[in-house]
């Protein structure tokens, strides 16, 4: 990343959207908010959840970077525990 901050005050990725492979095998896609003592905060968000998707989550994102995502979840909290590195959608 650049260093550059969307809102100062907040941390480098606050508005920025990743995706995050969860611990449970789910992958969780949506603009980072906050990271806090309950986990990642984030908004707009769209879960993939391969024990009810059919689809491979590579086919999932790529379907969500070509149309767009379709946020199921206006706010979402991704626990500490199954919250993995994010990656930024737009630079994979």
């Amino acid at each position: 990343m650049s260093g550059h901050v969307f809102h100062p005050g907040h941390d480098e990725l606050h508005g920025v959207t990743v995706v995050i492979t969860g611990a449970s095998g789910r992958t969780y896609l949506g603009r980072w908010h906050e990271q806090g003592v309950r986990g990642v905060t984030m908004r707009d968000a769209a879960i993939h959840d391969p024990v009810s998707n059919p689809l491979p989550v590579e086919q999932w994102l790529a379907k969500q970077r070509k149309f767009g995502i379709a946020a199921t979840e206006k706010h979402l909290i991704v626990p500490s525990d199954e919250a993995g590195e994010p990656r930024i959608f737009g630079e994979m």
